[in-house]
């Protein structure tokens, strides 16, 4: 049979086409540097650590997970190595899965609806398995369970997991639903069958629900204790089928019926292949909007994997149809996407400005819900500690996100600055003792234990004269005068906790003299400091660092006690959970002094500043053996917003100001696309790391700030450096 040349070409041209296609869809310029397992290995060094970990106690290094997500998804399906305590329930060290779950935030919390495929469990649930057997890239997470036999391919959508589970052996196969369990508590659960290839059901605690098909049929579906703290239930598969078993599996917060919308309208009849890709193209072209030349495999590596991990969190909670849960736990749909809390303790620090300035509508949205919590509590969520819901919305503002109503959430704002709460989302805490003192005072305790229960009011003193500042800047942009003043003179505050005897930051006694027990070096979850010691908390004021520096009596003596912050040792023995890795006094593994690298700058002293920045980014991210330890808590992708903005050479200082601090970047050039199409290059032509000149658009820039105006018009910055 003769095949006519022309039906050659055109299948040849097919075949090209599909190839070319095939390309497209595959590819990984940026995801290729994300390694998704960075932060799920603890420290270990004791010299890095900073002391020796008390036996049986794993340092909260990274507290990350290495599954499937999509930028700001509710669905993140990951595995667990276990439950409590876990962290983000998957530690690098373990060699044993438990489950896989769909919701994950990074520490302590979520976890839920864990699924486990079996073939023949003994009478424990969860498989060993070997690292070398399991891989993973944004969008994507794949493991061999040995016990089972059975390999799992994970990805995902928005608000919806997809499984492919590849049996061995094709009888007797299983899927667990270990509904009783979860990273957060559980307080109750049921679940159904809803055809002959679908289950759905509920988990209370988060109260989620969710609406699964099975392309197997199911033979029948055990449950044990259902509802109860000790039941499970087991999904059985009919015996037969030859090809990879798939769970396509939607999640709502509202009802089963907007789980299975919402699996319908993202999954649908898409294959795996499918939809892992579009999880790629998303990732892709996120990462994209930062492209360097220039630096080291690893300082590439560590910037695309802490860029990608800085957009997991806040999460997506409505639906496809717009409903969504409120804070009240009634049912609405007001037209926005619907967001968890920010982190705002901290990511206002950073992660929040990154997110405005990559994700403007993801911010847009996210503050649209702070504001319904708002409107129906009569406070902005504070989130932990502090009031920092002030500093990023006003920073958005400020940098133009302002599609939403800004006058009413200045008054709920108001309202926060101004009449007192709980906290814990309630309000300011201790805020009645805040505006008759000027400063929050703390009990006086004989001898303070790292756990001893205080007000914390140093901390909340300095945080709350920011979040006051912030709340100002709307103030002025709004001419509000009277309020601006007022928040303005507060913003001052800070200074009433300033011991000049000691020069620290020190604890006061509500009659008002200073806490008499006091060693600055020692650390405190909540005494006097959150989560600090002295030394951490002592240079935070960045909304008035010339204030600040005349504090400690001018540029020279400012200089010297920042010296002895980063060269006094740490004693090795003030063991303090999640107050790890230091240099000298300064501790990168916690939020509470990020700031003060950067204070050197105020100073005129910028080569110093980028010592201490080099040390950090070179030698505190990516280390160990497998270069996946991370210096703490990453805390919902602060440590990695921290290491995107260093790294790149622009650091929002005051993250509320619409500027940025410029240092040396790591890269020779940077391309940063903004959300409006426009490009900023930032170029270091030069192999040194003292900045001598900054040029922006061509012209002698005066001081080490640029203005978020770049970030509007596109521009260069040309660094020179000796």
């Amino acid at each position: 049979m003769r095949i006519p040349v022309k039906s050659i070409l055109n299948v040849a041209v097919m075949v090209l086409l599909a190839s070319a296609t095939s390309s497209a869809q595959t590819t990984t310029s940026y995801t290729k540097y994300v390694n998704t397992f960075v932060g799920t290995e603890a420290v270990a060094d004791p010299k890095i650590l900073g002391y020796v970990a008390p036996k049986n106690w794993r340092p909260w290094s990274g507290l990350t997970f290495p599954g499937s997500s999509l930028p700001n998804a509710m669905v993140q399906v990951s595995p667990m190595t276990k439950y409590q305590p876990a962290g983000a329930g998957y530690e690098y060290e373990d060699s044993s899965i438990v489950a896989f779950t769909h919701t994950n935030k990074g520490h302590w919390n979520f976890g839920n609806v864990p699924v486990l495929p079996m073939s023949n469990p003994g009478a424990r649930f969860g498989s060993k398995f070997l690292h070398k057997n399991e891989s993973s890239s944004p969008g994507y997470y794949q493991v061999f369970l040995d016990d089972y036999k059975i390999n799992v391919s994970l990805t995902s959508t928005l608000r919806c997991g997809y499984h492919k589970y590849e049996y061995q052996n094709n009888k007797d196969r299983q899927i667990l639903f270990d509904l009783s369990k979860a990273l957060s508590g559980v307080s109750g659960w049921n679940i159904e069958q809803a055809n002959d290839h679908a289950i759905q059901g509920f988990q209370g605690g988060e109260n989620i629900y969710f609406y699964g098909i099975l392309n197997t049929k199911i033979e029948r579906l055990e449950k044990k204790d259902e509802g109860q703290k000790t039941g499970d239930a087991i999904v059985h598969l009919a015996d037969g089928g030859t090809g990879p078993v798939e769970l396509k599996i939607g999640f709502s917060f509202v009802s089963t019926a907007n789980a299975k919308l919402n699996l319908e309208k993202e999954i649908g009849n898409k294959s795996f292949a499918a939809i892992r890709n579009e999880a790629n193209q998303t990732w892709e072209k996120l990462l994209s909007s930062i492209q360097v030349k220039g630096g080291t495999e690893k300082q590439k590596r560590m910037l695309y994997s802490c860029f990608y991990r800085s957009f997991l969190w806040p999460a997506l909670r409505s639906d496809v149809n717009g409903d969504f849960t409120d804070i009240k736990k009634n049912v609405v749909n007001t037209g926005i996407n619907y967001y968890t809390e920010p982190s705002l303790w901290d990511t206002y620090r950073n992660k929040d400005v990154l997110l405005e300035l990559v994700s403007p509508d993801v911010t847009l949205n996210v503050i649209k819900s702070l504001k319904d919590k708002g409107d129906k509590t009569g406070y902005i969520p504070t989130f932990f500690h502090g009031d920092h819901g002030a500093s990023s919305i006003a920073g958005a503002y400020l940098r133009g996100i302002d599609q939403f109503d800004i006058r009413g959430t200045y008054q709920i704002l108001l309202h926060n600055a101004n009449v007192p709460g709980t906290g814990r989302g309630g309000g300011r805490q201790y805020l009645a003792d805040y505006l008759a003192k000027g400063y929050i005072p703390d009990p006086d305790i004989e001898n303070p234990t790292t756990t001893a229960k205080g007000t914390a009011g140093v901390s909340k003193t300095l945080e709350y004269s920011y979040d006051d500042y912030s709340v100002a800047q709307i103030a002025k942009k709004l001419g509000d005068t009277a309020n601006y003043r007022i928040l303005m003179a507060r913003s001052k505050n800070y200074k009433n906790v300033f011991d000049k005897s000691t020069n620290f930051m020190r604890g006061r006694l509500a009659d008002g003299s200073w806490i008499k027990n006091f060693n600055p070096q020692y650390p405190y979850y909540e005494y006097m400091y959150r989560e600090a010691n002295a030394w951490q908390v002592s240079f935070f004021a960045p909304h008035d660092m010339p204030g600040l520096i005349e504090l400690y009596g001018g540029p020279r003596k400012f200089e010297e006690k920042l010296d002895s912050l980063f060269s006094t040792p740490w004693n090795p023995h003030y063991i303090a959970r999640n107050i790890e890795t230091f240099i000298g006094q300064y501790c990168q593994g916690n939020q509470p002094d990020h700031e003060a690298p950067f204070s050197y700058t105020f100073i005129g002293k910028p080569e110093k500043t980028q010592k201490v920045l080099d040390n950090i980014l070179n030698n505190l991210y990516g280390m160990g053996d497998r270069g996946i330890e991370l210096a703490g808590m990453d805390d919902a992708g602060e440590m990695s917003a921290w290491y995107v903005f260093s790294s790149l050479g622009l650091y929002p200082v005051s993250p509320t100001d619409p500027k940025y601090m410029v240092t040396a970047p790591l890269f020779d050039e940077v391309k940063w696309r903004t959300s409006n199409g426009k490009y900023i290059t930032i170029t270091k032509p030069g192999k040194g790391r003292g900045i001598t000149s900054i040029k922006v658009n061509g012209k002698l820039n005066k001081g080490y700030f640029v203005s978020h105006d770049l970030f509007k018009n596109g521009g260069t910055i040309i660094i020179a450096t000796r």
